[in-house]
């Protein structure tokens, strides 16, 4: 029997042999080169590939000529599933899942499966590559040496204004998957809950019609109310600005004040919380003024 083959440019090419385990494969987001070698051989050879729709994988898996089986892994049969898998790694096969697009997990199925996995000490390889989370990031032109990645938010206007309330102090940049539908709807929340913030919004990333947009919140709301919006969009957020540290006049003023009709503790405890500082720099001002009396 002769070994896995997968295709490039009609050359076809051996897969080696994989050591048991799953196998986390990053796939293209949009072009289909946007893949690399170790991917292919990993899918060739895998005994199953878990997709999270089998027909959307086809493009892909054809396309390269890998002709491995194939199932369906999703939202709706993962934790069915799970148990059968982990069994079959546990006996010694190498499996790959991928998701339609991208890095399986990030807003895509696959969790439970590697929390089993996790669980009964079986192995776990990432094969990593395209990600539309970091595709976004860099060319967004906002902060990358910190940033958070949120996934979708709620569907309903209420539950996505809460979760963006929660937010609103997060120093980090923020990263957000959304559905051309929702994107102006989200935009506005954003612009409401955050203000006039920088921004941007990548669409089709890697495809014959990527684009990104910068701007504010509000101009980028109102952009995208004002047009029909095709393909996922990625919006990257400016993380909210450092506090401007209060003038020691100002706090050192208010400490005087509130040390004249409360013990020396409340008044401390009370002027930190007010001004953002740090107890013990209040508690060492206090002691000043103390031993001025």
């Amino acid at each position: 029997m002769t070994d896995p083959r997968y295709y490039i440019a009609g050359t076809d090419f051996p897969a080696p042999p994989l050591a048991a385990g799953l196998y986390v494969v990053s796939t293209p987001i949009g072009n289909l080169r946007d893949i690399t070698i170790r991917a292919l051989e990993t899918l060739a050879r895998a005994s199953l590939v878990l997709c999270e729709d089998t027909r959307t994988s086809a493009r892909l898996l054809d396309h390269y000529g890998i002709k491995g089986k194939r199932q369906a892994l999703h939202e709706h049969n993962e934790r069915f599933r799970a148990e059968e898998i982990v069994s079959r790694i546990a006996a010694g096969e190498a499996i790959a899942l991928i998701s339609d697009a991208g890095t399986p997990l990030l807003s895509d199925p696959g969790f439970p499966l590697i929390r089993a996995l996790a669980k009964a000490g079986l192995p776990v390889f990432p094969i990593p590559g395209a990600s539309a989370l970091l595709s976004a990031l860099v060319v967004a032109g906002l902060p990358t040496d910190a940033f958070a990645f949120h996934g979708f938010l709620p569907n309903k206007a209420g539950a996505r204004a809460n979760a963006l309330a929660k937010l609103a102090d997060s120093r980090e940049t923020l990263v957000f998957y959304e559905s051309p539908r929702r994107l102006a709807d989200s935009l506005a929340a954003m612009a409401e809950a955050f203000g006039e913030r920088q921004a941007s919004v990548s669409l089709e990333l890697t495809k014959r019609f990527e684009r990104t947009f910068r701007g504010t919140l509000s101009e980028l709301a109102a952009k995208f109310a004002a047009e029909d919006t095709k393909g996922e969009a990625v919006i990257i957020l400016a993380g909210a600005d450092e506090p401007t540290a209060p003038a020691a006049e100002d706090w050192q003023a208010a400490l005087e004040a509130a040390m004249a009709d409360q013990p020396m503790r409340s008044a401390v405890d009370e002027i930190a919380q007010r001004y953002g500082l740090k107890r013990k720099e209040v508690y060492d001002a206090a002691l000043a003024l103390k031993a001025r009396e």
